[in-house]
């Protein structure tokens, strides 16, 4: 992980310009703005053999990151770097399977009219994976990876619970091989006593095949024992990142103290009232002066409605996007959790 990282963006930015009407225009309330900038300029980078997580409220620029990360949208400007070497806009067959994709609903992103076996052939015989005479063996091993046994091949996704249709398409991300797994809330469509075995399953092939994976979530909680590292997003721009314990257990951005405090816990003495987030996110057809949070934090002063900050260092591998980050009071989350461990163990 100390290597350099396999993936960097670097000022990633992508606005999307909407077609409307002259009577439209005139009728909207946000001062006739018709250009939506999802992302405004967001650098990230992938350590080798890592699980970063991505985490922030619907809406915040985290899916659009993920699908320009895969090739499936091109950024308006910035820079992606693939092993140090720039990535272009548009990837031929062998750059594309380097970087895949676990999509957030296991129902709609796998085909019902094909089987199992079907869909990992068509991929191990396009990409030249191994040969015909082991497409079996090999769609085997991959099934057997992710849990699941041979007689899967004879099926369709319509025979299988949700939990299994995603174990299907994570074996349909690994059957080309890919350095990186771009995952965009992979549980969240899933029951909560599925989700803990598809956690575990992204652990365990990280430590297997050395994958690199970038978890997207909107939850906090979901990504605290996954990842090793977290970035926290708002309004398409990154405003922390931090090793996963430091983060929970010291944050340097309001923002991210609110995600924190939302936890639920299981004990009235590990309920932190310190700071509830209210509000919804402003428009991004209309972000606000200044610091982008700034209408939603308890700690905001006028400095803060003047100056947009950018990431800065905090502590050694912390960085925070808060001109205040030196100023917030001392944060208890760390010792709220560990209660509730022991009550509930």
């Amino acid at each position: 992980m100390m290597d350099a990282p396999v993936l960097r963006v670097a000022a990633i930015t992508k606005s999307y310009h909407l077609q409307t009407s002259l009577a439209s225009r005139l009728s909207r309330n946000e001062n006739g703005h018709t250009s939506l900038r999802a992302l405004d300029g967001v650098d990230l980078q992938l350590n080798k053999g890592e699980i970063l997580a991505l985490v922030g409220e619907s809406g915040s620029g985290k899916s659009t990151l993920a699908k320009i990360l895969v090739g499936g949208t091109t950024p308006t400007s910035g820079e992606l770097e693939y092993h140090g070497e720039p990535m272009p806009a548009h990837r031929d067959k062998d750059a594309s399977r380097r970087i895949q994709m676990v999509f957030q609903d296991p129902y709609s992103s796998l085909n019902p009219r094909i089987s199992v076996g079907a869909m990992l052939k068509e991929l191990l015989l396009l990409h030249k994976i191994v040969p015909r005479g082991e497409v079996r063996a090999e769609s085997v091993r991959l099934l057997n990876l992710v849990g699941l046994e041979e007689d899967a091949l004879q099926a369709y996704p319509s025979q299988f619970s949700g939990g299994q249709r995603q174990r299907i398409a994570i074996a349909r991300a690994l059957a080309v091989r890919p350095d990186i797994l771009i995952a965009d809330e992979p549980v969240s469509a899933l029951d909560v006593s599925v989700q803990a075995t598809i956690l575990d399953l992204f652990a365990s092939l990280q430590r297997e095949l050395g994958l690199s994976i970038l978890f997207v979530a909107h939850n906090l909680a979901v990504v605290q024992h996954l990842s090793q590292r977290v970035a926290v997003m708002y309004l398409g721009r990154i405003v922390e990142v931090a090793e996963t314990s430091e983060l929970f257990s010291n944050p340097r951005h309001p923002y991210t103290r609110a995600l924190i405090d939302s936890i639920p816990r299981m004990t009235a003495e590990s309920v932190n009232e310190e700071f509830v987030l209210e509000g919804e996110p402003p428009s991004p057809f209309n972000v606000p002066a200044g610091c982008r949070f700034n209408p939603r934090c308890p700690y905001a002063k006028d400095v803060c409605r003047a100056t947009d900050p950018g990431l800065e260092p905090v502590a050694a591998g912390h960085q925070s996007a808060c001109i205040r980050a030196a100023e917030l009071p001392d944060h208890s989350i760390a010792l709220s959790i560990s209660a509730t461990r022991k009550a509930t163990a």
